[in-house]
């Protein structure tokens, strides 16, 4: 998240011509729409329904409405689209890293403030400013940038952040797995119904989204394919790092990820004839 992913992110963003990455607009709005509605519902249920705090209610909808596309979706639209296929997967990544992530730390920065006696509501605007300073949110904006000034590459800063941004998915997969492998399994409402959410209801609100966006069939198949993808692992790092170890978020992710077997498998047949 430091280094590997917004090396990736930069090169897929900045190689991408200008009237590319504008044609992509659909795409975006695909993602961004089906981002923050799940978000939304998800923090409402964690709230109204399960009752949980903010803080931890914020880290759960993240696991919920931020697929794994770090991990799993480089290596599955590789697989499906070819190598060179990667702008739907960055875009996507690009997203939920500049206006879910910001949210969330927003939102757990504020509980850290009224933790400590202070007013956790002016907290949030500094703490989504600073999270925009983080490389997995920052590099992909810059990287825009480049492509939309039409500011070329040197040869050699290209190389060097290829080389650094192919570890992106390995090393996206070996971090899942170790949570995974350090988490204990809770077979909940609340994380039989994230589980749902994400597996579920995501692709469907994509395609009902693309139903009504101008999108070529492929690009339409990326979206779904990359809105069926498991939860994200995202949630669970921010919960560690402000000294919430969520269950909720560990078991979905675990839950969500064994149901992908299924789920994914589904999606890829039924988009095939795409």
């Amino acid at each position: 998240m430091d280094f590997a992913l917004p090396a990736s992110l930069f090169v897929a963003m900045a190689r991408t011509p200008s009237r590319v990455l504008l044609s992509q607009w659909p795409l975006f709005v695909t993602f961004l729409v089906a981002y923050l509605l799940l978000y939304a519902v998800a923090y409402a249920m964690q709230r109204r329904l399960f009752r949980l705090p903010s803080g931890d209610a914020a880290i759960q909808a993240l696991t919920i409405a931020f697929p794994n596309n770090a991990a799993a979706g480089l290596p599955l639209i590789a697989a499906v689209f070819g190598p060179g296929e990667i702008v739907p997967v960055a875009l996507s990544i690009a997203v939920g890293s500049i206006f879910l992530s910001p949210l969330t730390l927003g939102i757990l920065e504020a509980n850290k403030a009224a933790a400590l006696g202070g007013k956790g509501v002016g907290a949030i605007a500094p703490a989504i400013g600073h999270s925009f300073l983080k490389p997995v949110v920052l590099a992909p904006i810059v990287g825009v940038i480049f492509s939309l000034g039409g500011i070329p590459l040197a040869p050699a800063l290209l190389q060097s952040l290829q080389l650094i941004g192919q570890a992106a998915g390995g090393v996206a997969l070996f971090v899942t797995g170790v949570i995974l492998s350090a988490q204990s399994l809770l077979l909940s409402r609340n994380v039989i119904s994230g589980a749902i959410l994400k597996n579920v209801a995501h692709p469907l609100i994509g395609y009902a989204l693309i139903l009504v966006l101008p999108m070529s069939h492929e690009t339409a198949r990326a979206a779904i394919l990359l809105l069926a993808l498991p939860s994200g692992f995202f949630g669970v790092l921010f919960g560690l790092r402000y000294g919430k170890d969520s269950r909720e978020a560990g078991s979905t992710l675990i839950v969500s990820s064994l149901a992908s077997i299924v789920t994914l498998a589904i999606a890829l047949v039924l988009t095939a004839g795409w």
